[in-house]
């Protein structure tokens, strides 16, 4: 059986959240972050690591944030999702400020994780099912070097929505043998009656039903995937001509593309649990209202990591 690291996506602006610290905000029964939840989660279903991707001004906040007990339950690591973490040749282009996007930030991994890894955003709540499955298959998976062996966690998308604004979401097609066929990223979904509006990347609308699979960024991979990942970041870099300072390399794009050229094949592991996190302030109030209703239901403790 493999060991497993859990990588937790944590070095976002929170640009819709108003410019805050949204992976720090404190919305437990006991004032812990959502993140925690994750962790915790992570660690009843069998993961041997930890990993952060923060930036290093955040690394002494998480510091204070994640308790020692966390470190005394699985091994801990932090790695930095720079702006100037180019590969050799490249520089960050003028008035570039935003990150790089997903795939760079889990292009940070590279030296850290070497085992087969899961991918989580730290402000999402996913559920304990998705953990215990997508480490169930990262604990057993074999390495391929013809089709790398992939996973991700499919949520429905009605469980997904904010009531307070519009989300991004990674809209899959699924075959028959619960293989994920076609990955788009779409924007700007919004529910409106029985259905779901968006706008797909070429910034069309489009329409959606509420019970679309969709990706929350929960991917299981491979440790091989990040020498695939440094190369794609160099050629995403040499097409950016023109849109220096606002293109991102992002994860959904990276695997999309592998999947059309063979070169991967990704396993979906359905989710029925209900998401929730803080793409926007107002979303704070019910995530709160959410962890009180599950401690309550007794599926946590008042204190995760005494």
């Amino acid at each position: 059986m493999n060991k497993t690291a859990l990588v937790i996506m944590a070095a976002g602006m929170g640009s819709r959240y108003g410019g805050g610290i949204k992976q720090l905000e404190h919305v437990g029964v006991s004032g812990e972050i959502i993140m925690e939840y994750s962790i915790y989660d992570a660690i009843a279903a069998g993961f041997d690591k930890v990993v952060f991707i923060t930036r290093k001004e955040l690394y002494e906040e998480f510091k204070k944030i994640i308790k020692p007990s966390v470190a005394e339950k699985v091994e801990v690591e932090y790695v930095f999702q720079e702006l100037d973490n180019l590969p050799e040749g490249f520089s960050v282009p003028e008035g570039r400020t935003k990150p790089w996007g997903t795939g760079h930030a889990i292009l940070s991994c590279l030296g850290t994780v070497k085992e087969p890894f899961a991918v989580i955003n730290a402000d999402d709540y996913y559920g304990k099912e998705a953990f215990i499955k997508i480490h169930d298959f990262l604990a057993n998976v074999s390495m391929n070097p013809h089709c790398m062996p992939f996973s991700m966690v499919g949520f429905v998308l009605e469980n997904t929505l904010s009531e307070n604004g519009q989300v991004t979401r990674g809209v899959c097609r699924v075959d028959e043998a619960h293989k994920l066929t076609h990955i788009e990223e779409t924007f700007g979904i919004e529910k409106k009656g029985e259905i779901a509006v968006a706008k797909n990347g070429a910034g069309e609308p489009v329409e959606l039903a509420l019970t679309t699979p969709v990706s929350m960024n929960m991917w299981g991979f491979t440790p091989d995937f990040l020498d695939t990942l440094e190369a794609r970041f160099t050629e995403f870099l040499e097409g950016i001509s023109g849109n220096e300072t606002k293109a991102e390399f992002l994860l959904p794009e990276v695997v999309g593309s592998l999947l059309r050229e063979g070169k991967a094949e990704v396993s979906v592991l359905t989710s029925k649990d209900k998401w929730f996190g803080v793409t926007y302030h107002e979303d704070k109030e019910m995530v709160v209202s959410s962890f009180r209703a599950l401690y309550e239901k007794g599926e946590y403790p008042e204190k995760l990591f005494q």
